[in-house]
């Protein structure tokens, strides 16, 4: 297990910048919602450029090897997303890549050119299954101190599984963490709630409670 703390300060950030990192699941149970995932991410992300504040997307993909397709990309440029499933689920690993990737790469900004919004989104569709380097202690402690103390946002998507237990268990807030049905609806749905959800953290005002009843229904229709 590597584990490296970021050191991002928070003082003097853009406030009119924000950093949208997204981890995805390519494991090959996500075979069967592939084009509804490329679909819901394209709706996500125009949803963010509606805003007219800066948007920079950094983009994961995780099986049980990781791979960070681009990083910091101003949001024009993003291009449609191409996911080939395949693998198992090294949850823990890729979280923890991740949140150390990005956070190094923040501290080498000067604070000026930090964006004063970072959200995290994670998107699962199964439990954690091979990974090799981190734990779930390691993963929540991470989690736990760039939420307290740096003020990132996560949302945890995820399907297959109680989301709010699973994400609490792992440091994500639980207003944060929202269950997905694996079907078309479903990640149609949460893509949608996902997208609303961070247009509201990036708007300026008061910290918003998390996800709604509305966002959590249109996620898991039928629950």
């Amino acid at each position: 297990m590597r584990f490296t703390e970021p050191t991002v300060g928070v003082l003097m950030t853009n406030p009119d910048l924000t950093l949208i990192a997204v981890l995805l699941d390519r494991s090959g149970s996500m075979q069967s919602i592939k084009t509804d995932t490329e679909g819901g991410f394209a709706a996500y992300l125009e949803k963010q450029r509606e805003q007219p504040d800066g948007v920079e997307v950094t983009l994961a993909q995780f099986d049980n090897e990781y791979e960070c397709v681009y990083a910091n990309r101003p949001i024009e440029q993003v291009p449609p997303l191409d996911l080939q499933p395949r693998g198992m689920t090294a949850l823990y690993d890729a979280v923890g890549r991740l949140v150390t990737d990005v956070g190094a790469e923040l501290a080498k900004r000067p604070e000026q050119q930090r964006p004063g919004t970072v959200i995290v989104v994670v998107l699962t569709d199964g439990h954690e299954n091979a990974s090799k380097e981190w734990t779930h202690t390691a993963v929540k402690s991470l989690i736990t101190q760039q939420r307290e103390v740096y003020s990132w946002n996560f949302l945890f998507l995820g399907a297959n599984m109680d989301a709010v237990a699973i994400g609490s268990e792992m440091g994500f807030d639980p207003r944060q963490s929202i269950t997905y049905a694996a079907a078309p609806q479903g990640v149609s749905g949460v893509f949608r709630s996902a997208a609303s959800y961070s247009a509201r953290l990036r708007s300026g005002g008061p910290a918003p409670a998390g996800f709604t009843d509305a966002e959590r229904e249109q996620a898991n229709p039928g629950t």
